[in-house]
């Protein structure tokens, strides 16, 4: 491990940790949520630009994880997602020396011995690897001369991912202690399959073997292009693959100057990953703007076509296993068809509801998203008046307190793929929909359901509502008798809530009167030379400030 980055980089994340804690947390205790909120934009730029300077000084794990960031402009604010989208471009290139090295021992002789023609600029440069654009010998090609792109690891590289690894572990262990985090999510979990995903993209003859069984998935499907592995010339570190580098699919203005309907290509990008995830559990998870191209081509006479979606870099998939994907079945039939009471089934198959879960509150909740929410694109959601959304959070206040959720590790390369996806349709077309992107889709699994169900189906469907019903009578009378002995409790927690939250609002306004009186007394009695008493004083003002700030809220 390397001491001085393993170092830089926890120093980093705890001065960004101290920053959140004061804005974001102490400040809103003292009174200060409105100063704190106005700051926060031009706070979160400065933040971005250090932390986009530093993933560019040290590369490694960081670039990943700022490409990450930068994707995220469905719900980060643009003032970060815009000073972290240069890392898709400004991630510094290795010594081409240092790399042919590398290469040529991992191919056993010298690059000319392979290669017709080798470029030694750049084609791109990623946090593990770096892209070059070469011309295989005829006799390595199947007797022709191919156009190929060669990916070359980095140097010393696995020291960088077990440091920057190792740092990251370090932060997730402070972080793990603040409880809202805790109860959510087993943060060392996490972090190990994140970790075992990462020494994964390290073998490029893994990434090679991904590639063509993705190829495979879409042999049949002229819209989508995946690169071929030319094996002869790949080893674990050394990975060589037909050039099919076209049109960036942030390119937006290439992709408008070709022809392409940029609103079509997020539509089909989203469909595609549904395709992938819902049919045949294996999917490409890495679908940052470095990886996916978007390329022209000539329809044939048959009507295929004009345009193709690229696929590129394979060392990061992830596999649906099939109750995972049963649960992520439910949860897009739910949200296609608002059923509000199957997302909350979906929820509980997938594992992401604490036990304690109230389902039937989060249902009402689920359900009165859909009425309000259901059916508008994201730049409208953007636009929601925040009355509207302050009245929703208000209403459920209760859920908002609580909130009932925890991440599973299973998930977590599936949820950060569509999170990516959710990003980069909205960066496409401002009014992308994915409400439009589902509801087909989900009468879709609905009619495989049915279509595929025999008499056992349709009997279980049967049986489930005879007994709805017969058990109908029976609850009724329960709660008539209740009624009649007076035994009916109607309960309110939104009451309750606020309740306690007014309580909570007297007593900090109560230890904050006693902090300020307090403070003021220990100030007099100190300058008048009474030093005993006013560090008495100053002392009680100390303990008032805590306790307001800190115990109250307990």
């Amino acid at each position: 491990m390397i001491r001085s980055r393993y170092r830089r980089i926890v120093f980093f994340f705890a001065r960004l940790i101290l920053s959140l804690v004061f804005w974001d947390l102490l400040l809103p205790r003292l009174g200060l949520r409105v100063w704190s909120r106005r700051t926060r934009p031009e706070r979160l730029r400065r933040w971005a630009i250090r932390f986009r300077g530093l993933a560019i000084r040290m590369g490694g794990v960081l670039i990943k994880v700022g490409q990450f960031f930068s994707a995220r402009v469905d719900v980060l604010p643009d003032v970060v997602t815009a000073e972290l989208a240069g890392l898709q471009d400004e991630v510094p290139p290795e010594r081409f020396e240092d790399l042919r090295r590398l290469a040529e021992a991992e191919l056993g002789g010298p690059l000319a011995q392979r290669f017709a023609a080798f470029d030694e600029i750049p084609l791109a440069a990623a946090s593990l690897g770096q892209v070059h654009r070469a011309r295989l010998r005829p006799e390595a090609a199947s007797g022709e001369e191919r156009h190929v792109v060669v990916k070359i690891q980095r140097p010393k590289v696995e020291q960088l991912v077990i440091t920057d690894l190792a740092a990251l572990e370090t932060v997730a262990n402070w972080i793990k202690h603040y409880p809202p985090v805790r109860r959510r999510a087993d943060v060392p979990a996490l972090l190990a399959e994140f970790a075992r995903i990462l020494h994964g993209e390290l073998d490029y003859l893994a990434e090679g073997r991904n590639a063509e069984a993705f190829a495979e998935n879409f042999r049949d499907t002229p819209a989508v292009r995946v690169p071929y592995v030319y094996w002869p010339t790949t080893t674990q570190r050394v990975l060589t693959l037909e050039d099919v580098y076209a049109i960036k699919i942030t390119d937006y203005a290439g992709i408008t100057a070709a022809g392409i309907d940029r609103a079509e290509v997020a539509e089909r990008l989203f469909q595609t990953y549904l395709r992938q995830i819902f049919e045949q559990g294996f999917f490409h998870a890495d679908p940052h703007p470095g990886n996916l191209f978007v390329e022209r081509v000539t329809p044939s006479k048959a009507g295929g076509p004009s345009w193709r979606l690229i696929f590129v870099d394979f060392g990061m998939v992830g596999r649906v296993a099939p109750n995972l994907r049963a649960g992520l079945r439910e949860m897009v039939i739910g949200v296609g068809t608002r059923d509000a009471a199957r997302l909350v089934r979906a929820s509980q198959i997938l594992g992401i509801l604490l036990p304690s879960a109230d389902l039937e509150r989060l249902e009402q909740a689920q359900g009165l998203m859909f009425e309000r929410f259901w059916g508008k694109s994201m730049n409208e959601l953007r636009q929601i008046d925040m009355d509207e959304m302050r009245e929703f959070t208000h209403e459920f206040r209760d859920l908002m307190y609580e909130l009932p959720f925890q991440v599973p590790e299973d998930m977590i390369l599936l949820g950060r793929t569509v999170a990516i996806l959710s990003g980069m349709c909205t960066g496409l077309n401002a009014e992308f929909n994915v409400w439009t992107g589902l509801a087909p889709y989900a009468q879709k699994l609905i009619a495989d359901e049915t279509t595929g169900a025999g008499l056992d189906y349709w009997l279980g469907e049967a049986t489930d509502w005879l007994r709805t019903l017969a058990g109908l009578p029976r609850q009724l009378e329960t709660v008539l008798g209740r009624l009649e002995r007076g035994q009916v409790q109607v309960v309110m927690p939104q009451v309750a809530r606020e309740l306690a939250a007014l309580d909570r609002a007297v007593r900090r306004l109560l230890g904050g009167l006693l902090f300020a009186a307090l403070l003021f007394g220990g100030t007099q009695f100190y300058l008048a030379g009474h030093t005993l008493s006013g560090e008495l004083l100053l002392s009680g003002a100390g303990l008032a400030l805590v306790w307001a700030l800190f115990f109250v809220s307990r």
